[in-house]
């Protein structure tokens, strides 16, 4: 086995298979799951809370090669997150839809594969590939092209080894992340959807246009509980840095674009967060540290001196993504029940110690990653040739 370390093409040791283009009568809300662009997260992972369905039928021999299994690598090809990786983690059967691809690694470690693309460095190469001013787009032959470095297996395994302790911690901080986010979303929905809140026996149920709900509560739309606030400087990609003092928050469903050392646009706390809603994405964020924003982000909070918090889960997954446009004035026109101020303020004052450990967590995240960007070519450095050797 050859000892030399090289450069060569993600296809040279991998095959890209872009997904399929399944018909609108396909889809079921029960069946076989489908990955489609929606799942790739952002966040270096792929999110199967919530996915569409086709039928058992459908999983024939044409369709094989679109069967994801366990430890699948993940690329969106287009839209707000296109470049983006996900690593799939389940044993159910699913299949992978178009506008997303899984990279399978054919002569090479997947692990180390994954160590590589995951990194900063190559999503925003594979970002980069996208072209379409309307919609950014790129293909599987474009993705089998990029450049990455080939040592030989036994290197490409102590590789992975080693930076799969961070993606352990990293995946350890995330879960923590989700729980509190589920404890929050759980305390919402037993006050504010099943009514049961404390006191709720003294609150008879009245008629409204959102069914019956209790007596004192209102129902509004969206517009007359939210202020949107202004972006302040818009920042892009270019305009960013890897480390930095104000996180700045794009649309896609990833925590952040990038850092920058200026003054932050938006001064959120705990005591007074401020949430951003993606206005093309329909991603939604309660921030309680200073930031910044990127393109097409709307800054928002509460206005009724409401609690932004309570407001914030009042309209978050009211309106979801189903096409490249903008989501804010569809948000606005959505009708809510709006509880009583004293209970939402409770609701509120109840969910701020999780916002702060879940901003803990976020951090830690933060700093996981950056050391694993900076080790990565560290590992690589010293032995790489510019060309592979002749046969």
């Amino acid at each position: 086995m050859s000892t030399v370390w090289y450069r060569g093409r993600l296809g040279d040791v991998c095959r890209v298979v872009p997904g399929y283009a399944f018909k609108s009568s396909d889809w079921r809300t029960a069946g076989i799951p489908v990955v489609k662009i929606k799942n790739i997260t952002g966040n270096n992972s792929v999110d199967l809370a919530t996915t569409d369905c086709v039928p058992e039928s459908l999983l024939t021999q044409r369709l094989q090669k679109f069967v994801i299994k366990d430890g699948d690598i993940l690329v969106a090809m287009t839209g707000a997150t296109a470049g983006k990786v996900g690593r799939v983690r389940t044993n159910r059967i699913l299949l992978l839809n178009q506008r997303v691809a899984k990279i399978v690694a054919v002569d090479a470690d997947p692990d180390f594969i994954w160590a590589v693309v995951s990194s900063q460095e190559y999503q925003e190469k594979f970002f980069y590939l996208a072209d379409g001013a309307a919609q950014p787009n790129m293909s599987g032959s474009q993705i089998e092209g990029v450049d990455v470095p080939l040592p030989p297996r036994p290197a490409q395994q102590r590789i992975a080894g080693i930076l799969s302790a961070y993606d352990e911690l990293i995946e350890n901080n995330q879960q923590r992340i989700r729980i509190l986010e589920s404890m929050a979303s759980a305390l919402y929905r037993e006050w504010f959807v099943h009514f049961r809140f404390p006191g709720h026996e003294h609150h008879p149920r009245v008629a409204s246009t959102l069914g019956e709900i209790p007596h004192g509560w209102k129902v509004n739309t969206a517009k007359n509980i939210l202020a949107r606030r202004p972006a302040g400087s818009v920042y892009r990609e270019a305009d960013v840095k890897p480390e930095g003092a104000i996180p700045v928050i794009d649309q896609s469903t990833s925590e952040l674009l990038g850092f920058h050392d200026n003054a932050p646009d938006h001064s959120a706390s705990s005591a007074l967060p401020i949430a951003i809603f993606g206005d093309h994405t329909c991603k939604m964020q309660l921030l309680i540290e200073p930031f910044s924003v990127g393109p097409n982000v709307v800054p928002f909070v509460a206005s009724q001196d409401m609690p932004t918090a309570y407001v914030f889960y009042a309209v978050n997954s009211l309106v979801h993504t189903q096409e490249y446009k903008r989501h804010w004035i569809p948000l606005s026109a959505k009708e809510v029940v709006v509880a009583d101020r004293m209970t939402a303020k409770r609701f509120s004052s109840l969910i701020r110690p999780m916002l702060v450990t879940q901003e803990t967590h976020r951090k830690a995240i933060r700093n996981l990653r950056r050391t694993r960007d900076l080790l990565l070519p560290r590992l690589l450095s010293g032995q790489i040739e510019a060309r592979p050797p002749e046969p």
